[in-house]
């Protein structure tokens, strides 16, 4: 019996993030978060050393949650329009930024659904490159 269960908790595993969603969210990363944290989210950015605060190393989020990757108070964090603010205020309010450009051309439903899949995408790539 403890095979099946193995075997089946192992696809379950797989299933959790949909096909693609780590290299779109890499994407996302590179074009919108790599400049303060790092190519590969350890910190070390472009612009990390003129920012005031210490950029955390994303590659050791869920280490820092005993070995739980908290997805939800991630995507709160990136979204930043929540109130959640883990690191102070200095990061960009993703969920305005990336709901304002679709807004203007296609109303605020959309907007959201577009801004709530890319924040997504990154959190899902975020949970892919945990140590």
């Amino acid at each position: 019996m403890r095979p099946v269960f193995a075997l089946t908790s192992l696809l379950v595993g797989c299933l959790a993030i949909p096909a693609g969603a780590d290299e779109a969210g890499h994407a996302e990363f590179m074009n919108n978060c790599a400049v303060c944290h790092g190519e590969y989210g350890k910190g070390q950015g472009e612009l990390a050393d003129l920012l005031t605060i210490e950029m955390p190393d994303l590659t050791g989020i869920a280490a820092r949650h005993d070995g739980s990757f908290p997805m939800l108070d991630v995507i709160h964090i990136i979204d930043g329009r929540s109130g959640m603010r883990a690191h102070g205020t200095n990061m960009p309010l993703w969920g305005e930024r990336f709901t304002a450009p679709v807004a203007e051309a296609s109303g605020p439903y959309a907007a959201e659904i577009a801004a709530r899949g890319r924040i997504l995408s990154i959190a899902y790539y975020l949970e892919s490159i945990q140590e």
